[in-house]
């Protein structure tokens, strides 16, 4: 009995160490491959709690080996888009100005329900009052309200609000993203306008640059305060 408990103890203590150092996020914010990681950990550390024939390190090898192997895919994930994009997959746009989309739905393997309840839980009840809804990386759903609709009603106080609209990764990690850039309709010198606006040298010095229907820009340096500039883009945002 008492083996049994030092095992179950030393197992805890490393399982918990690992899951401390693997970050803090909570169940319903982990991207797919670090799901796959606990449930696994999960898995591997009950083993040895229960059959005493099993050596310690039967365990704690492959634990360490699954923790190892979950740095490097999350380090290769941080430095390509690409690669990013086929381990935690891409937001989906599953309500737009068009109203439903029916095809993203599907693609997400989701019905109406589910996306009625994401709505709910979100505080909003009715898809009239909805521009965008957001399926994230994680599963979670992100909604970005009408304009006139918003938290302060601007119906109620007679103001003429603009359209509401989805800001696009421009810049994230210092990499431009190709397809957001063309979806835009922007070059590199609008880029590099706003670099030498900042007193950035290139968009390797830049964490994120986004870019709305409306011409304002956010953008952050990876040492630095971040700006919000209003620029003279005319493209519409119809993305």
């Amino acid at each position: 009995m008492i083996i049994i408990l030092l095992r179950v103890i030393i197992i805890y203590l490393f399982v918990l160490f690992y899951l401390r150092v693997m970050g803090k996020r909570q169940l319903g914010e982990m991207q797919p491959f670090e799901l796959v990681v606990t449930l696994i950990i999960a898995d591997i550390a009950t083993l040895p709690m229960t059959q005493t024939s099993m050596p310690l390190l039967f365990s704690l090898i492959p634990l360490t080996a699954i923790v190892v192997l979950h740095f490097f895919v999350s380090f290769i994930a941080r430095k390509s888009i690409s690669l990013r994009r086929v381990i935690n997959g891409k937001p989906v746009i599953v309500i737009s100005p068009n109203g439903i989309e029916f095809n993203a739905l599907k693609e997400l393997n989701m019905n109406l329900d589910d996306l009625l309840q994401g709505l709910r839980m979100c505080n909003y009840y009715k898809i009239a009052d909805i521009q965008y809804a957001i399926v994230e990386t994680n599963g979670q759903m992100t909604v970005i309200p009408k304009s006139e609709s918003s938290a302060v009603v601007a119906q109620d106080l007679n103001i003429q609000n603009e359209p509401a609209s989805l800001p696009l990764n421009i810049i994230t990690a210092g990499k431009i993203i190709g397809e957001n850039l063309k979806l835009a309709g922007i070059d590199q010198d609008f880029i590099n306008n706003i670099l030498n606006k900042c007193n950035l040298k290139n968009n390797k010095e830049v964490l994120i640059l986004t870019l709305d229907a409306n011409g304002s820009v956010y953008i952050q340096p990876f040492k630095g305060q971040p700006q919000e500039i209003q620029t003279e883009y005319s493209g519409g945002g119809k993305w």
